[in-house]
């Protein structure tokens, strides 16, 4: 009674019908000695060693049998003993199609086809995949029963989506943020491959989750539900000053543009310089003293000629604001300000102290005052073309009181005076 029950729920497992408790206690196909314990969602799981069938992994035996040829069957190539005592023959039956016929204590209880694609087993969290070129894979626990819909993050960092349409499950990869597109169960049992993690998906959200090859192993994590608010992303933070000489030194910024750097320069006697930097590193535009702006890149340096530039950053043209961002202060003892410039020079010179009888305008015009009365008659030249207007000392005055007014001199032209 007991080895008709095995066989039954063996035969049911391998076609893909869930296993329950109470048949587990009547004993199952892959657990010879009871149940396989089944690790919580999370959980590092225990070390069992289970590696490919196929390489020399433990709970896996070969018999003397390889090569023995069935018609119905194909070729036998060779016998495994899996985690819990169940034993499997591997038979090819052609290059993308292989079978497997399972035994337990000697008992058949189910076969696994494999065409064209792998297909798996599951025994309470044991797991064996037969792949369509004949090798297998031999697993327990990394299995989380029943999961409900989630983002989930496997041992080597693989996230994966879970989710439920129209009654059925399915997985989605998420890279970069971004789901690749879901693929929906179609049957009670399916196997997928992501990268190296080979995943078996459950009729009722189940999975499981082993990475060939890999030291750490471990049950698909759930990091975010559907009513979980992502974390925001960090916003990129400028990196340390770096003195690169005794007036010299250098920061990278983030850039406005997603993935992109600034590297900022300040060079007491160079000047400051921008390099904007792609994701490798490679630069796209350098900005200095004597190209200190790109409008084509959204870039300007205001205050070039200074020891305190900034970088102005923007990602629209137009009217739209600049994001202005300090060049890195100059170590102590480079504070040399060149924020204010020399003044020019004044083509103005200003009159000597005291009374000398000269007087200058901003017009180039000089005349010059004779000291004391001036005599009547007297004329008095002045430089440039303009009309000077002189009134000088009593001799003025006298001339005033004579009813004459105001003498008007207008300089004489060279051709006047020749």
């Amino acid at each position: 009674m007991r080895t008709a029950l095995r066989t039954a729920i063996a035969t049911a497992l391998v076609a893909g019908v869930a296993i329950t408790a109470p048949a587990l206690a009547a004993g199952a196909a892959f657990a010879a000695d009871g149940p396989v314990a089944v690790s919580a969602p999370g959980a590092k799981p225990a070390d069992t060693g289970a590696k490919p069938a196929d390489t020399g992994a433990e709970g896996v035996a070969k018999a003397g049998t390889e090569g023995a040829a069935d018609a119905s069957k194909g070729t036998l190539v060779r016998t495994e003993t899996l985690l819990t005592g169940t034993v499997a023959k591997i038979y090819k039956v052609k290059d993308l199609h292989h079978r497997a016929e399972l035994f337990h204590q000697g008992n058949p209880v189910g076969v696994l086809d494999a065409v064209a694609r792998p297909v798996a087993g599951n025994d309470n969290g044991e797991f064996f995949v037969l792949f369509e070129d004949g090798h297998t894979l031999n697993w327990s626990r990394n299995y989380v029963p029943g999961a409900q819909p989630g983002t989930y993050e496997l041992a080597d960092g693989t996230l994966l989506e879970l989710a439920r349409k129209d009654g059925r499950y399915g997985l989605q990869l998420i890279e970069n943020g971004r789901g690749r597109g879901f693929t929906y169960l179609n049957g009670s049992r399916q196997v997928w491959l992501y990268g190296r993690a080979v995943v078996v998906l459950e009729q009722d959200g189940g999975f499981a989750a082993y990475i060939p090859g890999a030291s750490k192993q471990a049950a698909p994590k759930l990091v975010e539900t559907p009513d979980t608010t992502p974390a925001p992303a960090p916003k990129p933070t400028p990196g340390p000053v770096v003195t690169l000489g005794e007036c010299t030194v250098q920061q990278d910024i983030p850039s406005v543009f997603a993935l992109l750097t600034v590297t900022l320069t300040n060079d007491l006697e160079k000047g400051p310089k921008a390099v904007l930097k792609d994701e490798a590193g490679k630069p796209v535009v350098t900005l200095d003293r004597d190209h200190a702006a790109d409008l084509g890149q959204g870039l300007t340096i205001k205050g070039a000629n200074t020891t305190t530039p900034q970088l102005g950053q923007r990602t629209q043209g137009g009217d739209t604001p600049y994001a202005w961002t300090a060049f890195p202060k100059l170590p102590k003892g480079c504070e040399k300000d060149a924020a204010t410039p020399t003044p020019a020079p004044s083509t103005t010179t200003p009159a000597p102290a005291g009374n000398t009888g000269t007087t200058v305008n901003n017009g180039g015009q000089t005349s010059v005052v004779p000291k004391g009365g001036v005599a009547a008659g007297a004329e008095l030249a002045a430089e440039g073309d303009s009309t000077a207007l002189i009134a000088a000392g009593a001799g003025a005055a006298s001339l005033a009181a004579a009813g004459l007014g105001f003498v008007v001199l207008r300089r004489r032209s060279a051709g006047a005076r020749g």
